[in-house]
């Protein structure tokens, strides 16, 4: 090769690559590639979304706070001055002296007599008060009464008005007079009862009785007349040719009580089976099988 080849290849950019750096000097940027350009450096801010000073200052480790001595942490207890030995203990200087005792009972014994004094007042007022005023239907529970003592001054064993069922007048028959007065109430042309609403036996544990609720389809007066019996062999004379309504009214109440209704056309059980023992509502009754 000639020198003048040589200094050709010398001037190449392939010997300008392969010639080795010098060290500390800068290397040509690449084509392509921005080049730095002197006094152009600027510090980078905190952008949209960033914190202020950039994320370099953001990541940057926070200096530790110096931590408290476990000494300063903990509570100090006060110090007390320790008792002497002969001292009483404070559970015993707490308790109450007899004085108190004493005050306490008496405070006691006094609100007892006061209570005591209050509830005597209380019944002196009670009876004191004026009587309560008759009921409205008052008049018609003794104007019934009147009619069926003209029957019979016996026949009326008792006669009250339930304040609490409406006002309507009670009455308490003889049984052995029942179908007699029965007829009375429903053809009488005053009373005039021609409608039987609804037939309850009731089991008052010294003896059983049936409550027969009566009401007048013209006047629109009520009554309700009840009959008892005896709890060992109960039995009330049967109202079924007065009122038809009783027929299956006596037979439920025969079936559930266990009350025999002389008279009645066809009496026997109307809900329980024909071989069943006892009588369910009755407060005696013991079921035979505890589970029925």
């Amino acid at each position: 090769m000639s020198e003048e080849q040589k200094r050709d290849q010398s001037g190449s950019p392939e010997a300008d690559m392969q010639k080795p750096k010098a060290e500390g000097e800068a290397s040509a940027p690449m084509s392509g590639e921005p080049a730095a350009v002197d006094g152009a450096e600027v510090t980078k801010t905190g952008g949209a979304g960033e914190p202020p000073g950039g994320y370099a200052s953001a990541d940057a480790p926070k200096p530790k706070e110096p931590k408290a001595s476990a000494a300063a942490s903990e509570p100090v207890e006060p110090q007390t001055a320790k008792g002497e030995p002969g001292d009483a203990p404070a559970a015993e200087k707490a308790a109450p002296s007899d004085a108190e005792k004493e005050a306490k009972a008496k405070a006691a014994a006094e609100a007892r007599a006061a209570r005591a004094n209050a509830r005597a007042a209380k019944k002196e007022e009670a009876g004191t008060e004026a009587p309560k005023e008759p009921s409205p239907n008052q008049p018609q529970l003794d104007r019934i009464v009147a009619i069926l003592k003209g029957f019979g001054e016996d026949l009326v064993q008792e006669a009250y008005i339930n304040e609490k069922g409406g006002h309507i007048p009670y009455l308490i028959i003889k049984g052995d007079e029942w179908p007699a007065v029965a007829e009375q109430l429903k053809t009488h042309p005053e009373l005039k009862l021609n409608y039987l609403r609804n037939v309850s036996g009731i089991d008052m544990e010294t003896h059983l009785e049936v409550a027969y609720h009566l009401i007048s389809l013209e006047t629109k007066r009520e009554y309700c007349v009840k009959i008892k019996t005896d709890r060992e062999a109960p039995s009330i004379p049967s109202v079924t040719s007065v009122w038809p309504t009783a027929n299956w009214n006596e037979r439920e109440i025969y079936d559930l009580f266990g009350i025999d209704f002389p008279g009645h056309p066809d009496l026997r059980r109307i809900m329980m089976a024909d071989d069943w023992v006892g009588h369910p509502l009755r407060k005696d009754y013991e079921p035979l099988d505890p589970e029925v």
